[in-house]
């Protein structure tokens, strides 16, 4: 936050009176913002004006300097609760009319500069209104005030008005047109503001249309009445349909995995109060915080023995991992539904599997008839699909997992030396995507799309980055893409480009992981290079190769490449993504040959597997190399592991499964308490012609397999693989840390030169293997010990979903300047 400076006044002129036009840029529209502007101005004795314009809030105030002081300084400490203050602008203002009170005008229009609000968890004073029988707005679905409920899934345009929002289909009854004409109310200007009179109502119906004979006042209740004979319901949400059934029914879940085709994928869960979460998970202050925040993400928890006084989820919730995803009710609709429940529901997103979920009513009656027994439906338009966010508590830190509901749009805010820089369209990756546009320093991230390969994501994608243009009234002046010639979301920005004349920025896939981390760390645009160490399944290398373990020193402009882990056949292509054993057969033929494994493993069930696979067509695929590129890829490392291991041997059914459920089987004492020497060790050695330096693993196959031989439990496997990979990685950046050192007082070329600046830089971690918590928390904890500053992810993904910030922010400075070195 800044606000400009003000020059120095004696005592005498603090009483002098003044006029000032006050700017307030930030999230600060339909929060609630102007009555505590309006309330705090008529407490400390202004008169003049505040309205809401393109650029935020606009306040002219006119007292004496003291006074205007101490209204600036109230308005810091009682800012609205869903309001954040990026800014605050001083400038002399003269009144040009009479001015006898403080008043709240109408809004301008004008170019969208201020920030759009995330959709909002409800309150507690509107949770109590709608469980108070005597308050008009009992049971009633959709209570909201300026403190909470739907902003990004029903706004159509800036200024966030009624008339621009999908509420502008149902006018405000006497009762609520009071209440949001009152700027001492909690509701005033609550663009959402409705009642039973006058707002969406609610109604159930059977998978044909048909209407379910039940009370208008009773049908939440009667919708979770359903839900407790074991149905699976369609619920049309804050910002998508979802579906819902009794999480302790196994055959209720069983029956949604089936027909939704998501068949090991962990459900998330809805408890009515967090009680009841404490019942199945443990939970710490931080997952606390986060499930009662207005967000409302879904928490990743550890799940703890189940007790025979509380109701079991059923094995079909989350098979193969030891976590559960649990969420707070965000909504009234969602308080009135699970009321009666001591019990979590599952509640998924409505659609199949890697479609996006339905918004229309139509459309969910199309697409999920043949999954629901009965539609929870109401007639508020959605705007746009938001997803729930979800996050995950690891080293002491909330760390986003998915950014969508709850956070995003919410800007960014760039670090120094972005100011000025060009804006900037980047269209994320392929998996998990977001889109991100920047200007004056601030990086908007989308809510998150998903996997762009289904063909409606797609539709959506495209869709939705055209209402964020239109929406932030956004005029990019470059195009930031990835440099995969397949990728879906480069192909769009390519058009995009070519329809508007606009250049295009290709950002390497893990130059742009880094880039994000070190942009919401704060690393300024011309400050020190760090070194990135980005670790996740594929991406796209300035040589043509497939990169996905990679060291690189790194600033925004450029980097260069380090350290990688050793390149191995991706046999099949992209097969081996979704077949992990072809990955385990291709790194044994790279570590020992087959005779030589099959000589000295040959009493191994693993051994047994392999030899019955059609080798003679592999080794021929990569020996020829045919569609068996080289990929220096971390997460088919743990595939490959995992699958010797017998976990997910034969096919993963959703992304990164086999990391999922190898992580949830490493043995904690062993992590936690056996000497680091029985950890599986792997080599580091420079690459031919002088290249980057390599992690080879063939010495943890050799430690791992031998102990496979010694019928060593399988968590213990997993715990020294994980802790091997950790202290590889340190080792790794100690040695180019060194490297650097010695480097430095060299003459290596002008461009290394400038990179080789640095004596000891920070270390960021990015890319989507670092989701694994057990690997993020032994590498970031052993480079901390070891005096290195570490840099990881917290607002946004480490995964692909935060790709786009760091695209937007390497374009962005390249943009500014091409003929200044990193």
């Amino acid at each position: 936050m800044s606000t400009s400076a003000q020059p120095p006044l004696g005592r005498g002129a603090m009483r002098r009176p003044i006029g000032e036009e006050i700017r307030v840029r930030g999230l600060v529209q339909g929060v609630g913002f102007r009555p505590t502007v309006w309330r705090l101005a008529h407490d400390c004795g202004l008169v003049g004006d505040v309205r809401n314009d393109s650029d935020g809030v606009l306040i002219h105030a006119c007292g004496d300097v003291l006074t205007v002081e101490q209204f600036l300084a109230r308005l810091r400490a009682e800012c609205p609760p869903l309001a954040r203050i990026d800014a605050i602008e001083r400038h002399e203002w003269v009144s040009v009319a009479e001015v006898d009170d403080f008043r709240i005008v109408p809004s301008e229009s004008g170019q969208a500069q201020t920030g759009v609000v995330p959709d909002a968890a409800i309150c507690a004073a509107c949770a109590a209104e709608i469980a108070d029988p005597s308050n008009r707005r009992y049971r009633y679905p959709f209570a909201n005030c300026t403190h909470c409920g739907p902003r990004l899934s029903i706004i159509e345009a800036i200024p966030y008005d009624r008339a621009n929002t999908t509420m502008a289909a149902f006018a405000m009854c006497d009762a609520c047109r009071a209440e949001y004409d009152d700027p001492s109310d909690r509701r005033f200007h609550a663009q959402p503001v409705a009642c039973t009179v006058c707002g969406p109502h609610v109604w159930l119906e059977a998978p044909d249309g048909s209407p379910l004979d039940v009370p208008v006042s009773d049908v939440c209740s009667a919708a979770s009445a359903l839900l407790q004979r074991g149905s699976v319901l369609a619920i049309k949400g804050l910002g998508g349909f979802q579906l819902a059934c009794d999480a302790c029914d196994e055959t209720a879940v069983a029956r949604l995995r089936r027909l939704k085709r998501r068949e090991r994928k962990p459900f998330a869960l809805l408890a009515r109060d967090l009680d009841v979460v404490k019942r199945y998970c443990m939970v710490d202050d931080l997952e606390r915080a986060l499930l009662l925040s207005t967000s409302g993400p879904i928490v990743i928890l550890r799940a703890q023995a189940a007790s025979e006084a509380v109701p079991v989820v059923a094995a079909s919730v989350a098979p193969g991992v030891d976590t559960l995803g649990f969420m707070l009710p965000s909504t009234p609709l969602h308080h009135l539904l699970i009321e009666s429940f001591d019990r979590p529901l599952v509640l998924t997103s409505g659609n199949t599997s890697d479609e996006p979920q339905c918004i229309d009513n139509n459309d969910a009656r199309a697409r999920l008839g043949r999954i629901a027994n009965a539609f929870l439906m109401h007639d508020r338009d959605i705007a746009r699909r938001v997803d729930d966010s979800v996050a995950r508590v690891v080293s002491g830190a909330p760390r986003m997992l998915r950014r969508s509901r709850g956070y995003a749009p919410a800007p960014l805010t760039l670090p120094a030396g972005f100011d000025g820089t060009p804006a900037i369209l980047a269209m994320g990756g392929e998996l998990k995507n977001t889109f991100c546009i920047t200007r004056d320093a601030q990086a908007i991230v989308s809510h998150h799309m998903g996997d762009l390969e289904d063909a409606l994501t797609y539709a959506d994608y495209r869709r939705s980055v055209m209402q964020y243009l239109t929406l932030f009234e956004h005029e990019p002046q470059a195009i930031a893409l990835d440099m995969h010639p397949e990728y879906l979301s480069r192909k769009i920005g390519y058009d995009v480009a070519e329809a508007r004349q606009l250049p295009l920025e290709e950002v390497q896939h893990h130059h742009a992981h880094i880039a994000a981390c070190m942009a919401e760390n704060g690393v300024a645009l011309d400050a020190q290079p760090v070194l990135g160490v980005a670790l996740d399944g594929l991406g796209y290398g300035v040589d043509g190769t497939l990169w996905g373990g990679e060291f690189m020193l790194a600033g925004y402009r450029d980097f260069i490449r380090l350290g990688m882990f050793k390149p191995v056949a991706l046999l099949g292509g992209a097969r081996a993504i979704h077949e992990p054993w072809r990955n385990t057969y291709a790194h044994l033929l790279a570590a020992f040959g087959w005779e030589a494994f099959d000589k000295r493993y040959a009493g191994l069930d693993l051994q047994r597997l392999l030899a019955a696979r059609p080798r003679v067509t592999l080794d021929a695929m990569i020996s020829n190399g045919i569609n068996s590129p080289l990929a220096s890829s971390a997460g088919r490392l743990f595939d490959a592991v995992a699958a010797a291991l017998g976990v997910c041997t034969e096919r993963v059914l959703y992304e990164g499964q086999a990391a999922v459920e190898f992580e949830a089987m490493v043995d904690e004492p062993t992590l936690r308490d056996e000497d680091d020497a029985f950890a599986y060790p792997f080599a580091i050695a420079p690459c031919e012609r002088g290249g980057p330096r390599c992690i080879e693993p063939r010495p943890m196959w050799e430690a791992l397999l031998d102990d496979l031989s010694r019928a060593t439990p399988v968590p213990v496997i997993a715990a020294r693989f994980h802790k091997g990979v950790a202290l590889a990685i340190v080792k790794m950046v100690e040695l180019l840390t060194d490297e650097m050192l010695d480097r430095a007082g060299g003459a290596p070329g002008a461009n290394a030169a400038t990179l080789m600046r640095a004596a000891a830089p920070a270390v960021a971690l990015s890319g989507g293997v670092f989701q694994n918590r057990v690997l993020f928390e032994q590498v970031a904890g052993r480079l901390g010990a070891a005096g290195l500053q570490v840099l990881s992810h917290r607002q946004v993904p480490t995964s692909d979903g935060g790709l786009s910030l760091g695209q937007a922010a390497v374009a962005a400075a390249r943009r500014r300047g091409r003929d200044v070195a990193v």
